[in-house]
């Protein structure tokens, strides 16, 4: 029987992912979660052979709970259905090591399907988002800017990165400034966004 964990903040959506999984035979949904940062002790709790993750959740988003339990819970192998088609996040879920990607309108049988390949060891990527990925350009940004950018994606200011990174906060603005130039957004935020959206962050 392959244990299953399901993370999904829409109640319908995931109770319709429950009860699908359910009739399949062999699969056992043991946790329901719909929040990202309650993923990690939900699969510490009930040890699932297979976490599937919605990658737009609450607290903290299904990417970077798969990043969290290659640490807390190596053994749990990750499966992502996304609602959107962001070459970036496959990128990043690939970074993370998932076993699984695909999108959220997959049919139950194929759903199914891919978790017992998941949970078996192998890998299973939506064709559509890995052309997509394989297609998206490169990150014009350097090591450092992309550094820089991340960290005032988590809320800290250009003297707390200063310190941080051992730099002066003229430098901080500048790679923020230069990031910005790089990515053409409008401002900072916006910036983020773009990077973020493309898998460079």
């Amino acid at each position: 029987m392959i244990r299953i964990l399901i993370a999904e903040d829409v109640h319908l959506l995931r109770k319709a992912l429950v009860e699908l999984l359910s009739l399949e035979a062999g699969l056992e949904v043991v946790a329901e979660v719909v929040s990202g940062a309650d993923i990690v002790p939900a699969v510490l709790a009930v040890r699932p052979d297979v976490a599937v993750l919605d990658i737009d959740l609450p607290e903290r988003d299904g990417l970077a709970a798969a990043a969290e339990l290659q640490t807390a819970a190596p053994a749990c192998r990750v499966l992502i259905l996304t609602g959107l088609n962001k070459p970036g996040q496959l990128r990043t879920a690939l970074r993370a090591r998932v076993a699984g990607f695909l999108p959220k309108d997959v049919g139950p049988a194929e759903l199914a399907d891919a978790i017992r390949a998941v949970a078996a060891g192998g890998r299973v990527l939506d064709p559509a988002l890995t052309a997509a990925a394989l297609e998206a350009v490169p990150s014009p940004l350097s090591p450092r800017e992309a550094q820089v950018l991340r960290m005032s994606a988590t809320g800290a200011d250009p003297l707390e990165i200063a310190e941080r990174l051992f730099l002066t906060q003229g430098t901080v603005r500048n790679y923020l400034t230069s990031a910005q130039v790089k990515l053409g957004g409008r401002n900072r935020v916006d910036a983020i966004r773009i990077a973020t959206e493309s898998g460079w962050l």
